[in-house]
C-alpha cells in the first residue's frame, strides 16, 4: 500500500514537473519567435521602405535556410495528426532531433509563412516526453500516458483552452462520430496538475520577462436571431466547401511540389510569401493578428474581396505545408473561415439597422463555418468545440459542436466512400491484368 502511494506521488510530482516544462518551452518559443519577428519585419523591413520588393529576397532567404535544415536533418516538423498518430499507435515518438524539430518549427513562423506553432511545438513536447521515459528509470512504464498529457498541456497552453487539448488527444478521430469516454479520475488529476503548473509558468514568465503569449482575438456576444440559426443550414455547406477547397490546395501543391528538388521548393515558397507579404499581406503569418481586426474593418472590404482573401488564405497554408515551410493549420483556418463568414454575413445581413447588429450575425457565422471546416478536417466536433472558444462565445458551444459533429460525420462518410471506390478500382485492374496474363 505505501508503495502504491508511493508511486503515485511521484507520478503526480513528475506530470507536475513536465507541465512546468512544457510551460517554459513554450514561452521560451514564443518569445524568441517574437523578437525575431520583430526584427526582421519592425525594424530591418521598414528600414529599408524604399526597397519594395525586399520581403520577396528575405522571405526567399528564409525558405532557403528552412531548405538547408530539412535536406541535412530530415522533414520536420511533422503534422500534428501525425505526432499524435504515432502515439497513438506506434507508442513512442523519436526524440533524437527534438532540436531540428524545433529550429524547423521556428524558422517558417519568423519568415511570415501562413502556418502556427502548433505542430512543431506538440512534437518536440511528445519527444521529450519518451525521452523522460526511457531515461527516468520509475517513468518508462508511464512513457505514453505522460506523451499524452504533454501533447494536451502544449495544445491548450497554446490555445488558452484546457479542455481543447485533452479532447485533441482524447478523441478519437476514427470514432465516426461516437461520443469518446471520459479519461479516468486519476488520468484527469493529472492533466490538471500538469496543465495547471504550466499555466503558473507561463504566468510568472510573463510576468518577469514579458508577455509571450499568442494575442488571439475573443469576440464579443450577440443573441443569436432566427435568421441566424436558418442561416445554419447555409453556413455548414459553406464550411464544408472550404474544406474541401483546402484539402484538394493541399494535394495539388503536393504534387507540385513533388516535381520540384529539395531546397529549390522551400526557396519558391519563401518568395511567394514574400510577395504575398508586398501585395496581400493579410495572407501571411498564422492570422492572429488579422482576426482582431476583422470586426472592426469587415465593412471596409466588399464581400467579394473578403470571400478572395479566405481563399487564398486556405491555399496559401497548404502550399506553405506541402512546399517545406511547415507548420500547424489551426490559426489560419480559423483566419480564413471567419473571413467567409464575415463575407457571408455582410452580403446576407447587410441591411441591418447598425454596424454592432451586423457584427452579431457575423460572428455567428464565423463561428458556424469555422466549427463545419474543422468539423470536417478534424473528425472530433468535442475538440472543435473546445478550440474555437479561444475566440467565439462560449454560449454559441453548442450550435459549433452540431455544425462540427454534422460536418466530421458528412466528411467521414465521403472518405469512406472514396476509399472504397478506391480499392473497388485497384481490384478491376487487378482482374484486367491476371486476365491478360492467362
Amino acid at each position: 500500500m505505501k508503495r502504491n502511494i508511493g508511486n503515485e506521488i511521484k507520478l503526480g510530482l513528475l506530470t507536475i514537473l513536465l507541465g512546468a516544462f512544457c510551460g517554459a518551452v513554450i514561452w521560451l518559443f514564443l518569445r524568441l519567435l517574437g523578437i525575431c519577428t520583430g526584427l526582421i519585419w519592425d525594424t530591418l523591413i521598414p528600414a529599408k521602405a524604399g526597397f519594395k520588393y525586399l520581403p520577396v529576397l528575405i522571405c526567399a532567404a528564409g525558405g532557403l535556410l528552412a531548405g538547408l535544415v530539412r535536406k541535412r536533418y530530415g522533414d520536420y516538423p511533422e503534422e500534428l495528426h501525425q505526432v499524435l498518430g504515432k502515439v497513438r499507435k506506434e507508442k513512442h515518438y523519436d526524440y533524437s532531433k527534438m532540436a531540428v524539430i524545433l529550429v524547423c518549427a521556428f524558422i517558417p513562423l519568423v519568415f511570415g509563412a501562413s502556418v502556427g506553432p502548433e505542430a512543431g511545438l506538440t512534437g518536440i513536447i511528445a519527444g521529450l516526453c519518451y525521452w523522460v521515459g526511457d531515461n527516468v528509470k520509475y517513468a518508462k512504464e508511464h512513457a505514453e500516458e505522460y506523451s499524452e498529457i504533454g501533447a494536451a498541456v502544449t495544445l491548450g497552453s497554446l490555445f488558452h483552452v484546457p479542455l481543447f487539448g485533452i479532447f485533441a488527444v482524447e478523441e478519437d478521430p476514427e470514432a465516426d462520430g461516437a461520443i469518446p469516454a471520459m479519461p479516468k479520475a486519476s488520468k484527469l488529476l493529472l492533466y490538471g496538475l500538469s496543465t495547471g503548473s504550466a499555466y503558473l509558468v507561463m504566468r510568472c514568465l510573463n510576468s518577469l520577462l514579458g508577455d509571450a503569449s499568442l494575442g488571439f482575438p475573443s469576440f464579443d456576444f450577440a443573441e443569436p436571431a432566427p435568421a441566424d440559426f436558418a442561416m445554419m443550414l447555409a453556413y455548414i455547406p459553406a464550411g464544408m466547401l472550404l474544406y474541401l477547397v483546402f484539402g484538394y490546395s493541399g494535394k495539388i501543391t503536393g504534387m507540385a511540389a513533388e516535381k520540384i528538388p529539395p531546397v529549390a521548393s522551400e526557396t519558391i515558397c519563401g518568395a511567394v510569401t514574400g510577395l504575398m507579404a508586398v501585395f496581400a499581406p493579410m495572407v501571411t503569418f498564422s492570422g492572429e493578428e488579422q482576426m482582431g481586426e476583422l470586426p472592426e474593418t469587415f465593412m471596409q472590404y466588399a464581400p467579394a474581396a473578403l470571400i478572395g482573401i479566405c481563399m487564398l488564405k486556405l491555399v496559401m497554408t497548404a502550399f506553405c505545408i506541402r512546399f517545406g515551410m511547415k507548420g500547424g493549420h489551426f490559426f489560419p483556418l480559423i483566419f480564413a473561415c471567419s473571413c467567409m463568414g464575415f463575407a457571408v454575413a455582410a452580403t446576407v445581413f447587410g441591411s441591418a439597422a447598425d454596424q454592432a447588429a451586423l457584427t452579431g450575425h457575423a460572428v455567428f457565422a464565423a463561428a458556424i463555418i469555422t466549427a463545419a471546416t474543422l468539423g470536417a478536417q478534424m473528425k472530433q466536433p468535442l475538440a472543435v468545440s473546445m478550440l474555437l472558444l479561444i475566440c467565439f462565445p462560449l454560449r454559441y458551444v453548442l450550435w459549433i459542436f452540431i455544425a462540427a459533429a454534422l460536418a466530421g460525420r458528412i466528411a467521414g462518410r465521403r472518405e469512406k466512400g472514396s476509399e472504397g471506390a478506391e480499392d473497388t478500382a485497384e481490384e478491376e485492374a487487378e482482374g484486367e491484368e491476371a486476365k491478360e496474363e492467362a
